[in-house]
């Protein structure tokens, strides 16, 4: 138990200090680029963080277990939105800008309801294998994620955010940053999680709460991490392009590429969980022309918690 604890104290340790080198590191290419920083979270710093999700989802199509590919990715999309977003909020308001209101919200949203419209489409209309993500769907998935991610290169070149007091590294340190930060937090993050759940079963901890909790939320530990430690050093946008970013790419481009290697069943999607990942996009969505427009405030992060809190509410009892 004790070599457990250390474990879990050093994975922790490795997590953190990953989120902060890959926040220094993103924000110095940001700047350097001329970029701005929610693009440098949506791409470099969201690809990077939905590694873990990438990983499981497909070894998950490779096994012919396509539940686990879709399961993870809807469960991480749930908890990017409510719960990291939430906490991201009331560490410090997070900014909103008119392109994050206009194409950038939306998109994620639409994306959502893609993966919900797929997974329903043949059985209603009778097209295809039941309830199936095609590899032509998901090389639409792929395409749409190519168009998206030029579009936000295309608006975003020359609207870096950076604070011209910060230091500026030169390219080689900040890469070397972003990578060692990616490490720290994938490595750290499986560390913590596997110590986590070691230290729960010794304690007669229930396998349905060890599910729900720390197998659930332990993809998304790398998004969270990096997403408090880019609210403390008030980033907001950062952490805001990270966690669109990161739904974006586990429904788009991890699902995109799964379906490729293999066709995923979809028929595990129930109701709930549908309801779930459409509804908090929309409760963002909402939160974007509510109150102050420019950013969503604290007690806007409080009500996402909630959400999220019903949601785990729901499925400890449903389980």
């Amino acid at each position: 138990m004790f070599l457990q604890i250390l474990i879990l104290i050093a994975g922790l340790f490795l997590v953190v200090m990953g989120a902060e080198w890959l926040v220094d590191g993103a924000s110095s290419v940001a700047r350097k680029a001329g970029i701005s920083e929610f693009v440098i979270g949506l791409t470099i710093v969201g690809f990077g963080t939905s590694c873990p999700e990438l990983v499981v989802s497909l070894t998950g199509a490779l096994q012919g277990s396509a539940d686990i590919s879709v399961g993870n990715v809807i469960g991480s999309n749930i908890f990017n939105t409510l719960l990291i977003l939430g906490t991201t909020a009331l560490v410090t308001p997070v900014a909103m800008t008119a392109a994050n209101r206009r194409m950038d919200i939306p998109l994620t949203l639409l994306v959502s309801f893609l993966l919900i419209f797929c997974g329903m489409s043949h059985s209603l209309l009778g097209i295809g294998a039941a309830d199936r993500l095609s590899r032509v769907e998901g090389i639409v998935f792929l395409v749409i994620m190519a168009a998206y991610l030029y579009y936000c290169f295309k608006i975003g070149k020359g609207a870096s955010e950076g604070d011209s007091e910060e230091k500026v590294r030169s390219t080689f340190t900040s890469v070397l940053l972003i990578l060692a930060g990616l490490a720290g937090l994938i490595a750290g993050g499986q560390l913590f999680v596997n110590s986590a759940v070691n230290i729960a079963q010794a304690a007669g901890v229930s396998e349905k709460f060890i599910a729900i909790t720390l197998l659930a939320g332990g993809t998304s530990l790398p998004e969270l991490a990096t997403c408090i430690v880019a609210a403390a050093k008030r980033k907001d946008q950062l952490a805001l392009g990270n966690i669109l970013g990161s739904n974006v790419m586990n429904i788009l481009l991890i699902l995109g590429t799964s379906s490729i290697v293999t066709p995923l069943s979809l028929a595990g999607i129930n109701i709930v969980d549908a309801i779930a990942l459409l509804a908090s996009m929309v409760l963002i969505w909402v939160f974007a022309y509510t109150g102050k427009r420019d950013k969503i405030d604290r007690w806007e992060g409080g009500i996402l918690l909630l959400a999220y809190l019903a949601y785990m509410i729901f499925l400890f009892k449903k389980l």
